[in-house]
């Protein structure tokens, strides 16, 4: 066992590649290890601005040998007629490398073992490092040089130690070495890596902490502590993405403590955090007695040295530059508020929403519109709905704000505060700030209804409107995986969020209708027959993705022709419910019927189901009894079931036995084409039920 070390120095990466770099070369390097059958104890991943590092402890000196029965020629072939090996034979054999009395015969062919000694790990290495480097991806990746090959920075330098033997290969034009350099400002510019399990404090004593987390803990603990001495605190649990980043752009991080002048205080406090911690890469600072922001913020220096100038030139520079940006931000807002909120609604109308559909002002009138006939569905009372239009009216006025052009984050929390600022009710600024959550995938959902409605009427209009855009205009391309314009997806998952978290019982399929119907007879549009199921289609995909943790595929496809957008309550009970009875005997043996019955009527002329017949048209008990049980009113028993009336799939499950005898007892495509037809028409009418329910063919056989 041996342990083995790769290092790949860089000029400076771009940060957000930093983690899925280090994430991609080690799963190169696992599945390299699997194909190649070598064992390890462990693989560990440590990166830096400048460099990406892989640590495997514990790696086979090589691969295994194999012994393998490898099959020759046939025996007609192999032996003549006085039982002595043929040419062909013993050409088998020298090609193996075998000797002729190794050969034996088994089920009329020549066979030979055949030993296939195992690789060096060294040299697998050797032959494979280069290529799975390069075919990292990143984006804005560059050529430097002559060279023809792309990387995400250029490659300075190239550490791989197996054990303490340096392998022999290069990256480009750079040779591996055991040798890698510290930091920038470091008094030692190289360091010699005898041993790698002593990487990471190697490269500690040339001022570089390799390891993610204990640099981002190093992180953490000096900023509060430095803070504190200073009676303040920093919010980390609020600054996840701001941390991260840090992290990734530092290699030795220090805190430097800055100010800037109170009277930028007067503004918002989103302001100056966002221009902190968004624009600036600042952790801003709170007292801690009172909890209000403080003039005061903390920089992480990427810099080595003690000498008092350096560091007053780092708090100097940062503060000037922070001083510039809040000097912007009062400006802006002290000329904003010079006016009330809604007086800024008329100038959405020199906005452009979307090329062929629109200005925001417009976009905002059909928001209104969206949001009253939600308002309506919910039974919302006058004073509710007034103030939820209300508030859709004035959502997107903050756009048109000097502020908000400046600093695009804060659209929503400034429009809150200019709403209260204008003499707004509490509750509709509110709603203006919700109306944009939930921001990702998993952050904050709205918390008033009038805010719930308003985000919904803003996404669903957004949605409808990428679709019929791209219906318009044949050159764009309908929102997929890496195509998502104005963030559809987001907005997709948001609206579902919202609904089921909220538990409002909106019908997305007719909202959508009602959605499509207002942008279409705005701007003249025939919709296309196929643009309303793209649109849910798009959605329930969506809603499939939420959900994929929670319950397998088979479950959630089987529910796709089931009108899920229709009643999201209904279709997460039925979730529930196929999942609690998926493993059960029950279940297994009402499958293996209902996809009998699906097969069955495959293709079969769906009138066949409206036909009139009674139980005095069948021959036998068995199509009596199973004409009952489906034809059924109410549940007057087990087997008393009919469409639109199971519950559960329990339900379904005194069919099975019935459908099992049914089938032994009549022959389906019988001569007599009226009995043909009967039958055929039962069995229509058991899928109907089915399908109500679920899709069951969509589960695989148990």
């Amino acid at each position: 066992m041996k342990n083995f070390l790769l290092e790949v120095l860089v000029q400076e990466m771009p940060y957000k590649f930093v983690e899925s770099g280090l994430g991609q070369l080690k799963s190169a390097f696992e599945k390299l290890f699997l194909e190649n059958g070598l064992n390890y104890k462990e693989i560990k991943g440590f990166a830096a601005p400048r460099r990406l590092a892989i640590l495997v402890e514990g790696l086979d000196e090589s691969q295994k040998d194999i012994v393998k029965d490898v099959k020759g020629p046939i025996l007609k072939a192999a032996v003549d007629e006085n039982g002595k090996y043929t040419m062909a034979a013993l050409g088998f054999a020298k090609k193996n490398d075998v000797k002729e009395e190794e050969l034996y015969q088994k089920d009329g062919y020549i066979f030979a073992k055949v030993q296939k000694k195992g690789r060096l790990t060294k040299n697998i290495l050797e032959e494979n490092i280069e290529s799975m480097v390069l075919k990292l991806q990143g984006s804005h990746f560059m050529r430097w040089a002559d060279f023809e090959e792309k990387f995400t920075r250029p490659i300075e330098n190239v550490l791989a130690i197996l054990e303490d033997e340096t392998l022999d290969f290069k990256i480009i034009d750079k040779k591996a070495t055991n040798k890698t350099r510290g930091h920038r400002f470091s008094k030692v510019k190289e360091v010699e890596i005898k041993n790698p399990l002593n990487y990471l404090e190697d490269l500690k004593s040339v001022n570089v902490y390799a390891d993610i987390k204990e640099r981002k803990d190093l992180i953490v603990k000096s900023a509060n502590s430095l803070a504190a001495e200073h009676g303040l605190r920093i919010n980390f649990e609020d600054l996840d993405d701001l941390l991260d980043e840090v992290t990734f752009i530092t290699e030795f991080p220090v805190p430097v403590m800055c100010e800037f002048n109170e009277k930028y205080l007067e503004i918002p406090d989103i302001v100056s955090t966002t221009v902190m911690s968004k624009h600036q890469r600042y952790f801003p600072l709170y007292d801690v007695k009172t909890g209000k922001l403080s003039n005061k913020f903390i920089t992480m220096a990427n810099f080595v040295g003690k000498d008092e100038e350096s560091f007053d030139n780092i708090k100097a520079g940062n503060q000037r530059v922070v001083s510039a940006r809040l000097e912007d931000g009062i400006f802006f807002y002290n000329e904003d508020v010079k006016t009330p909120l809604v007086s800024k609604v008329e100038a959405l109308k020199g906005m452009t929403f979307q090329r062929d559909l629109g200005t925001l002002f417009d976009k905002t009138q059909r928001m209104e519109k969206i949001s009253e006939y939600l308002c309506k569905e919910l039974k919302f009372d006058e004073t509710l709905t007034s103030e939820t239009l209300r508030a859709a009216k004035l959502s997107k006025a903050d756009l048109s704000t000097k502020l908000v052009f400046e600093f695009t984050e804060l659209q929503g929390f400034i429009g809150e505060n200019y709403a209260l600022k204008s003499g707004e009710k509490e509750n509709v600024a509110t709603a203006v700030k919700e109306h944009y959550f939930p921001l990702n995938a998993n952050s904050e959902l709205p918390n008033s209804k009038e805010g719930m409605i308003v985000s919904i009427a803003d996404k669903i209009d957004t949605i409808a409107a990428v679709f019929l855009s791209t219906q318009k205009d044949k050159k764009k391309k309908r929102p997929t995986g890496s195509n998502d314009p104005l963030g559809v997806r987001r907005a997709a998952i948001g609206i579902l969020r919202i609904i089921i978290e909220s538990g409002f019982e909106i019908d997305i399929e007719r909202l959508i209708d009602f959605t499509v119907r207002q942008i279409a007879e705005e701007f003249n549009l025939e919709v296309e027959l196929t643009l309303k199921s793209e649109l849910m289609d798009f959605i329930i995909d969506r809603l499939f993705v939420m959900l994929e943790a929670d319950y397998d595929s088979e479950i959630l496809e089987s529910l796709r022709k089931t009108s899920p957008l229709c009643a999201l309550k209904t279709f997460k009970e039925k979730c529930e419910d196929l999942k609690t009875q998926k493993d059960s005997k029950e279940f297994r043996e009402f499958i293996e019927q209902a996809k009998r019955v699906s097969r069955i009527t495959e293709g079969v002329d769906k009138a066949l189901l409206d036909r009139n017949f009674g139980a005095g048209d069948l021959k036998s008990d068995e199509e009596k009894k199973l004409y009952e049980a489906v034809t059924a009113s109410n549940f007057a028993g087990s087997t008393a079931v009919s469409a639109g009336r199971v519950k559960t799939v329990k339900d379904l499950y005194g069919l099975t036995a019935l459908i099992d005898e049914f089938f032994k007892a009549v022959l389906v495509n019988d001569e007599n084409v009226e009995d043909k037809n009967n039958r055929l028409s039962l069995l229509l009418k058991a899928r109907n039920i089915f399908d109500t329910f679920a899709d069951f063919t969509k589960f695989k056989k148990v």
